[in-house]
């Protein structure tokens, strides 16, 4: 899913009360009391988008956390000029790529064959073209997207044990915002747990890890919005409520980062087997995993995908839950399909496939 698309909000809602997602400018602590089994908030931007963490006790782990986004953007960052990422996609052969690149690349080719390429780290040429990256849609022809096409696949790119990246084609550019938010999310939550932090939740950009309780003593419940169209993210109704622990959780959808033209929507996830902007009956794909890297890069390729085939994914690999939002052709609404194993998670009445 690309990270500079815009995704499904999702609201983290500790106990009774809803924590909303605000756009906080400045990085800040929230020091809880000292008393046992009091929280510590953190919560800032990174990314291009907001991030919140909370997790038990009063030790302020603010500045580690922030050495660890610094380490991540100078590693995944298409935005910065001496990133690992972009020396390759400059064609660096001098590069190795360090940890973050391998598990990033490594996790990207084993979900692009998972799902017959309907993730792709690769495409992002490909959402430029359509006006969702770093350029405007400007003349798209069949005849531009075959051109492109001929330089994105997963297929196209190695990595040798020693560490290179080998491209078959130079043009081919790795783009990791698909995937970025969501393993930021499972780095952060592992340094919590080597600090014997294991009641915690770390939100990034709507990406979440959590692990044991709330500071309620409750598990951590994670709100669902509607599928209601708005482009400019101020819209937000919640349809479900999902109580997760120990667990990682991606949501994308189709119905924030979109564009009308000539009487046509475009929206951003782009089929890396067409060149064309996803058109199936998935309007928001929410993924449960056991970590947030799977689960951010699931949550994309199912948008994809499309209903039926995502779920014969989940029927195979059972530490895999998802909660999808579809197009109804038989009504003016939508339905809601999700995983047999959610149903005791949800507390709502839509309990029923």
């Amino acid at each position: 899913m690309s990270k500079r698309t815009a995704k499904l909000l999702i609201y983290i809602i500790a106990a009774i009360c809803v924590l909303g997602i605000a756009m906080h400018r400045q990085s800040s602590t929230i020091q809880a009391d000292n008393e046992p089994g009091s929280f510590t908030q953190l919560e800032g931007t990174v990314f291009h988008t907001v991030y919140h963490i909370q997790y038990e006790g009063s030790t302020d782990y603010h500045d580690n956390i922030k050495q660890l986004f610094r380490e991540f953007d100078g590693s995944l960052s298409m935005f910065n000029d001496t990133s690992i990422i972009t020396r390759i996609n400059r064609c660096d052969t001098s590069v190795i790529v360090n940890d973050y690149v391998r598990t990033v690349l490594e996790k990207s080719l084993q979900v692009s064959q998972l799902t017959q390429g309907a993730y792709d780290i690769t495409v992002a040429p490909l959402v430029n073209l359509w006006g969702f990256g770093f350029k405007n849609a400007d003349g798209v022809s069949q005849h531009t997207v075959d051109s492109i096409l001929q330089f994105v696949g997963y297929e196209k790119i190695h990595l040798t044990p020693d560490g290179h990246v080998l491209k078959d084609d130079p043009r081919v550019i790795l783009d990791a915002s698909s995937i970025a938010k969501g393993y930021m999310c499972d780095v952060v939550a592992d340094y919590l747990r080597s600090r014997d932090v294991s009641n915690f939740m770390v939100e990034i950009g709507g990406e979440i890890t959590c692990g044991g309780h709330n500071s309620k003593g409750k598990l951590w419940s994670v709100g669902i919005n509607e599928p209601i169209e708005d482009s400019l993210s101020t819209t937000n109704v919640l349809r479900d409520i999902m109580h997760i622990t120990d667990c990682s959780i991606a949501t994308s959808g189709n119905y924030r980062n979109f564009y009308y033209k000539d009487g046509r929507r475009y929206a951003h996830i782009i089929d890396p087997h067409t060149g064309y902007p996803a058109q199936y009956d998935i309007l928001s794909s929410t993924v449960v995993a056991p970590n947030c890297i799977t689960a951010d890069a699931l949550a994309t390729s199912f948008m994809v995908l499309g209903s039926q085939r995502s779920l014969r994914i989940l029927e195979a690999d059972t530490t895999l839950m998802a909660y999808f939002i579809c197009s109804d052709p038989d009504s003016d609404h939508y339905k809601v399909i999700y995983s047999p194993k959610l149903k005791n998670m949800l507390s709502s009445q839509n309990k029923s496939n």
